[in-house]
């Protein structure tokens, strides 16, 4: 991804926001394209080869009853996942290895911890990718690269860091492009407690372009009552898109909050269902 599709993106979000607090009085194409300072035919060509349709048809798929039907779906493609037949998610092809931090790991806030990073572009805009040597360890939009890279060192204030890429932000790189097909183990070292793991591992089974609640969620790892446990985990979850957390949304239908901007969860969510329903 260039920096002209980073811009490109910014001004998709600006326009998926303006459409969701517009779709009452149905703006027309000049209008939206009005919005984001571009003119009709520019926006339309740049909207549809980002989205794959026009920005109008990308409102159904991020709107709530869109939502609604995806959750009422969600038992069919809970049971088509335990079966091993999805193929609508390459994440579920794609084994992704969570090894969980050892206890001093975790205590010691990083402490011995060489970590890597360094910034890379995505569809869904620029991210901080950051491993271990035992892997990746964070993945994070980096909207703003300084707050992103702070949010990293609260994770881990002992520890060393290197500015530099290597092979496993590049293999974390490949899984993040939701169209790659041909893609490697990608293993994760997570600094995380055990309920927080196995929220964690729960996420992975929601097939693209799929939704899940948080009760659900709950209900899934065995322990029902703990919604907001889950909901606390889910906000807590340092591997961007991968472990994807913006797959879970509220009961209504809503889609809620998303530590890396809700509007971003929106684009994310409407893009998945979009390519997943073609």
């Amino acid at each position: 991804m260039t920096i002209q599709q980073e811009v490109d993106f910014q001004r998709i979000a600006k326009a998926i926001h303006f459409l969701q607090e517009n779709f009452k009085t149905q703006p027309t194409l000049g209008q939206i394209a009005s919005h984001v300072y571009m003119s009709e035919a520019h926006f339309q060509r740049m909207f549809t080869a980002w989205a794959g349709t026009s920005p109008k048809k990308f409102l159904q798929y991020v709107s709530i009853n869109h939502a609604k039907s995806l959750l009422k779906e969600n038992n069919i493609a809970e049971t088509t996942y335990q079966l091993g037949l999805s193929s609508s998610s390459r994440l579920h092809e794609l084994f992704i290895n969570i090894e969980g931090m050892t206890p001093a790991e975790y205590k010691n806030e990083g402490a011995n911890l060489l970590i890597s990073y360094d910034y890379y572009q995505s569809l869904f805009g620029t991210m901080l990718i950051a491993s271990t040597p035992k892997g990746v360890c964070h993945i994070a939009y980096a909207d703003d690269q300084a707050t992103a890279f702070a949010s990293l060192q609260q994770q881990f204030p002992k520890a060393t860091y290197f500015q530099q890429g290597n092979s496993m932000h590049e293999n974390a790189l490949q899984a993040l492009n939701p169209e790659d097909k041909d893609i490697s183990q990608v293993k994760l070292h997570l600094k995380g407690t055990d309920f927080q793991l196995k929220v964690w591992e729960a996420l992975l089974k929601i097939p693209m372009g799929n939704l899940s609640t948080y009760g659900a969620i709950a209900t899934q790892i065995g322990n029902p009552k703990a919604s907001r446990a889950v909901g606390t985990a889910v906000g807590s979850n340092p591997i961007a898109y991968l472990i994807p957390c913006h797959r879970v949304i509220q009961n209504s239908g809503i889609f809620g909050g998303y530590r890396w901007d809700p509007l971003r969860k929106t684009a994310i969510i409407g893009w998945e269902s979009l390519h997943t329903a073609i």
